[in-house]
Order: structure tokens, then sequence, then C-alpha cells
């Protein structure tokens, strides 16, 4: 028997109020980042609050990444870029990492300048997604 699985990918256009989403259906539940969703007991939104500790987040997703689950949180603060990443069966930030080269850095960099234009932050973003689409979970939310 297969399970459907829903999950939110939200992409934000912030600056506008406007937020998307797209839906997803998935019957693979062995899947790696579809059991770690699954059996996740934080919610991208307080992954997000958590990471605010460190600076101001501007993207946020759950990923698999050198074969671990994790819920990986970009933030800005005082020009200055991070990943944070947070425990997500407790809500903790596990550790912080600096961006300071390469593809990540020039996400973050367009992410943050995104993020300035912003009329509203991207948990509040989330939240307004997911009131829209009852049972699913947002795993990942991105500026346009």
């Amino acid at each position: 028997m297969h399970r459907r699985i829903l999950f939110i990918v939200i992409v934000a256009s912030l600056a506008t109020g406007m937020v998307g989403q797209r839906i997803y259906a998935q019957d693979r539940s062995d899947h790696p980042l579809i059991k770690g969703v699954t059996e996740a007991k934080v919610t991208l939104q307080q992954g997000l609050t958590a990471a605010a500790q460190q600076g101001r987040p501007i993207s946020a997703k759950f990923e698999v990444e050198d074969g671990k689950f994790q819920l990986s949180v970009y933030t800005a603060k005082d020009g200055k870029f991070s990943e944070v990443i947070v425990d997500h069966t407790t809500g903790k930030v596990a550790k912080t990492e600096s961006i300071t080269e390469g593809e990540d850095l020039a996400e973050a960099k367009s992410q943050s300048s995104a993020m300035e234009k912003a009329k509203t932050d991207l948990k509040a973003a989330v939240d307004k997604s997911a009131a829209t689409a009852s049972g699913s979970r947002a795993v990942s939310v991105t500026l346009l």
C-alpha cells in the first residue's frame, strides 16, 4: 500500500506580497527527503524562527546533504551570510557556518537583495501558504 504525501514548495515574491506554491504528490515514502520530512518534528516555520537568532532568514529548506537529512536556513546579518542547520527533532540550532564563497555566496547575496525589498518575512509567507493547503507541509521557501 502506498501513502500519498503532499509537500508545499513556496516561491514567494514578497516585494509584491504574492506567494505562490507548488504542491507535489509523491508515492515513494522510502525516498530520504520524503522520509525525513514525514518524520521531522519541526516545521519549516519553526526552523525559520530558530535560525533568526543568527540573523535575518533569507531562505530555508529541508534537504538531504551527504546522505543526511537536515533543515538548512540561510541568514544575513551585517552584510555577512551564514547557513544555519536547525535540528529537525528539537528545533534548536545545531550549527552555523559562514558562507564566504562560490555558488552559495552568490545565492545568499541574491536572496538577501530580494529580502531587502520584501513587505513581509519568510515565516509569514510560509504561514500564509500553509494555511491554504491543509494536510501538507512546506519543505522550502525561496524568494523570486
